[in-house]
């Protein structure tokens, strides 16, 4: 009898049970993955109160910690609050909260790392107060504040020795004087209240607590009387500027131009310092640095009266941080971004687009300048054929507190660290400042939005947005060899974690004339290639701008709706080169209506898209679009249009943005009328056959509802095609990115609800002139109905 062969036999059985073992280990794995998946939910237009936003990172002296900003929802959900954090860059700890206000901002460590300086806004009787300076010691204690300017204090900037403190403020002597003459009022109103008041009794006879119940009693009611007998001041405004009210803005104030100011930086709340006023004038003045050795301030201007017609020029001035005259240092025919100073004390550094020849757009630069009297600027970036500082846009930048992007000059002064557009993202690069030579230092499907560089230029800390993620902290350690990024914080884990988001797909394709388009496609979490779905074509404004690898709520809700989304870049983005923005240059809108289409003629071929269900919709810049899309074809099934210009000449007459002439059209209406009337929307109204909406912001002063919306749903009215229109009470041309929460969230409702009515077949009465039956037009929650949102970004 032959033997067995026990090894054969052995790895036989052996083999067998290690792939039934591993066989069943998988099916659990994906048994498992299934039951998370089907765990989470979809996303809805009200997660958007629970996000929170990371905004204006900063490093430690010592490059041991970052603070930066959390913005959230504030409780009645009309407004943000906002206040600083801080994380260890070497991780391991959770983020921790350094202040307790609820609109605090801007922190700037002190040179030494002793002192925290920050921005804090408050409220008083329900209205808000002008911000002011606040310290915030490290070693410990609460933190105070130490300006109080009738107009608040700003952009605050720490001296070299940590000193001083420069800042920018809008309050002038007259300010003051009113100041001063109110609170001796209040004093002597106090005094006299206090004598004279029934209540008062001898102080044997009363509590403590009595006694401090009256005095605040009689300091109320002293103060109350002082601002009732103030001096009167109209409110009725004379103006004799072109443009006289800014977007988020308002009404602009002449007498009130923003001035440089420094204070002493106190160490405890207990002493007391003055602001002092260094610059004086009709012309603003602001984008403050220090000289290296403290003495001088670098300061930007332009004292041209009225220069809203002209190609943007700065003027750089220095003075004596001890106050003085000013001197010109240069005049600089660009639009100075904002500016960083050299290690060696010896050269500017800034951001800025050349004004000739005069394009629709012009990339941004990095360029540096010597601190020599009329010195030329060195670009660069002139062979980077890409942008500087800038890249996509998505509707979840921080609403409040954002900070600014500024070039870091690395320790040894060789290279700048900035942001970089390329093709729908915003990487990280260093460029030698004696060659221009490029290196990438942070790539990858993502959008950077902010960052800083440590002292030693060992570590560089950036805020990340991707299409799943709103942002959150990285740090990059440039000392270890192949070192990856390390995530330092997880703001929206809590919210994320339960959510289906998608990942949309990039796609390009060719237009009608061969020209390549980059686009992405945001499909339903339980996608079906085999189904057919509605179809949403979102249109981008600017017009030079560009959607990318970046995080977009209204993407995610609409196809968690059940809709696909596609979001092109046409001819006229940014991120993809000078000529591929500039080249709608007096053709606008025009043949990025083509490109457009063929998107969606690409989305068709593909097989998953319902032909009968095509909607548009798009805002400011893409409003125009979209108005101009539904004039030009009978295709789609619905539009919303959001914030959107109708006719070109009514808006050069109201719009806050007047540069847009020299650069859009070679005239003003008056001398362009047929140039005018060919790329206005409105003159095609009589070829709209597709029901409308339209989204409009009543404080809109970018695109002014009556050069928009407002014609076009009054000729669509009268023409008998179906259309509604939504106003938003005090929203600006912001309102879809840093809009009151309640607002934005009713805004998705809204686009939603449209495209639902007329692509789905949802009934949806409150869109009724004469509904069937009486439906109240209210908010699904017993929330308060807010109020008029502060002032400011």
């Amino acid at each position: 009898m032959k033997k067995k062969c026990r090894s054969c036999s052995s790895g036989f059985g052996f083999r067998h049970s290690f792939v039934i073992r591993h066989l069943c280990f998988a099916i659990l794995l994906v048994l498992g993955a299934s039951f998370a998946f089907a765990q989470k939910r979809n996303i809805t237009e009200k997660d958007l109160w629970d996000f929170v936003w990371i905004g204006d990172p900063q490093i430690s002296p010592d490059g041991s910690r970052v603070a930066f900003v959390r913005v959230t929802v504030n409780e009645k959900k009309e407004g943000y609050n906002s206040s600083i954090w801080s994380v260890p860059i070497a991780g391991g700890e959770e983020a921790h909260q350094l202040t307790k206000g609820d609109h605090d901002s801007t922190p700037r460590w002190s040179p030494d790392g002793r002192f925290l300086l920050f921005v804090r806004a408050t409220e008083k009787d329900g209205k808000p107060e002008p911000p002011q300076l606040s310290i915030l010691p490290m070693a410990g204690g609460d933190s105070f504040s130490f300006t109080d300017l009738p107009k608040g204090a700003s952009n605050p900037v720490w001296s070299p020795d940590g000193k001083t403190i420069a800042f920018t403020s809008e309050t002038n002597p007259e300010d003051l004087a009113k100041q001063e003459k109110k609170k001796k009022k209040e004093e002597e109103l106090k005094k006299a209240v206090g004598e004279t008041s029934p209540s008062a009794s001898p102080a044997a006879s009363r509590t403590p607590g009595e006694k401090n119940a009256a005095t605040k009693s009689a300091s109320d009611e002293a103060a109350k009387k002082a601002e009732a007998e103030s001096e009167h001041e109209s409110d009725v405004r004379v103006i004799t500027r072109a443009v006289y009210r800014e977007d988020n803005e308002g009404y602009t104030d002449p007498k009130h131009p923003a001035h440089i100011w420094t204070i002493q930086a106190p160490r405890n709340a207990d002493e007391k310092v003055q602001p002092k006023q260094l610059t004086f004038g009709r012309f603003e003045e602001g984008n403050v640095v220090w000289s290296k050795d403290g003495a001088q301030i670098y300061f930007v201007s332009l004292h041209v009266d009225e220069p809203y017609y002209e190609q943007p020029k700065s003027e750089l001035y220095s003075i004596s941080g001890n106050g003085g005259n000013a001197t010109k240092v240069n005049v600089i025919d660009m639009d100075l971004g904002s500016l960083s100073l050299s290690p060696d004390g010896k050269q500017l550094a800034f951001i800025a687009s050349v004004t000739q020849p005069v394009n629709s757009y012009t990339q941004p630069d990095l360029w540096v300048v010597d601190l020599t009297l009329n010195a030329k600027p060195r670009n660069l970036t002139d062979k980077f054929d890409f942008d500087i500082g800038d890249g996509p846009f998505g509707d979840n930048a921080p609403p409040r507190a954002g900070g600014r992007s500024v070039p870091i000059w690395t320790p040894d002064g060789r290279n700048l660290v900035e942001i970089c557009g390329k093709q729908g993202k915003a990487i990280l690069a260093s460029f030698d400042v004696a060659s221009g030579a490029v290196t990438d230092l942070v790539t990858g499907n993502q959008a950077i939005a902010r960052f800083r560089v440590s002292n030693d230029g060992s570590k560089i800390v950036y805020a990340v947005s991707t299409p799943t993620r709103v942002g959150d902290l990285f740090v990059l350690d440039r000392q270890s060899a192949n070192a990856q990024p390390k995530q330092l914080t997880d703001v929206n884990k809590e919210v994320f974690s339960k959510l289906n988001l998608t990942e949309p797909e990039e796609i390009s394709y060719k237009s009608f004339d061969g020209k390549t388009i980059q686009a992405w496609v945001q499909k339903p979490p339980d996608f079906n290639p085999g189904k057919k779905y509605p179809l949403i074509l979102n249109i981008h404004g600017g017009p030079h701008a560009a959607y990318g690898y970046i995080f977009e709520h209204e993407f995610q809700w609409m196809a968690a709706k059940g809709y696909v989304v596609l979001f092109p870049n046409p001819r006229g983005s940014t991120t993809y080169g000078q000529d591929f923005g500039n080249v709608i240059q007096y053709h606008y809108p025009g043949d990025d209506f083509k490109d457009l289409m063929a998107g969606v003629d690409e989305l068709i071929k593909r097989g998953y898209i319902d032909e009968k269900k095509l909607g548009v919709t798009g805002g400011s810049g893409g409003g125009l679009l979209t108005n101009w899309v539904v004039g030009h074809t009978t295709r789609f099934a619905a539009a919303v249009s959001q914030r959107d210009i109708a006719n070109w000449a009514h808006w050069w007459y109201t719009a806050d943005f007047t540069l847009f002439q020299p650069l859009w059209f070679k005239g003003p209406p008056f001398d362009e009328e047929a140039d005018f009337k060919a790329r206005s929307p409105i003159t095609y109204i009589k070829d709209v056959k597709t029901p409308m909406m339209f989204i409009l912001g009543e404080a809109d002063y970018r695109t002014p509802p009556g050069a928009g919306g407002e014609e076009m749903f009054r000729a669509l009215k009268f023409r008998k095609i179906p259309t509604v229109m939504v106003r938003f009470p005090n929203e600006s041309h912001e309102l879809s990115r840093s809009g009151q929460p309640w607002h934005r969230v009713e805004r998705l409702q809204n686009i939603v609800g449209w495209f639902d009515k007329w692509l789905l077949g949802v009934a949806k009465p409150e869109y009724e002139v004469a509904p069937k039956e009486e439906v109240p037009v209210k908010r699904e929650s017993a929330e308060p109905k807010p109020g008029k949102p502060p002032t400011g970004k």
